[in-house]
């Protein structure tokens, strides 16, 4: 803990409390993406990292070339 805190040992204890419901969470939903085999994204010092099936990760977007669907703004009619 830090010496001189002005916060009350039950923020610290909130706190730590919302780290640990958020780690789960992110580590449940990288876990639901590679089941799904889709690559996991990381930022890293402003780079965009992959992660391959493997684990390892990678600079190369496993996304270039293929084709993607309708744009956002891209009308799609339906019958």
């Amino acid at each position: 803990m830090i010496k001189n805190s002005t916060l009350p040992a039950t923020t610290y204890a909130k706190i730590d409390e919302l780290l640990r419901i958020g780690s789960s969470a992110v580590a449940k939903a990288q876990e639901d993406s590679r089941r799904k085999g889709v690559p996991n994204v990381y930022s890293i010092n402003g780079r965009l990292y992959y992660e391959t099936p493997t684990g390892e990760l990678s600079t190369s977007d496993p996304y270039v070339g293929r084709q993607k669907g309708p744009k956002q703004n891209d009308r799609v009619d339906r019958e």
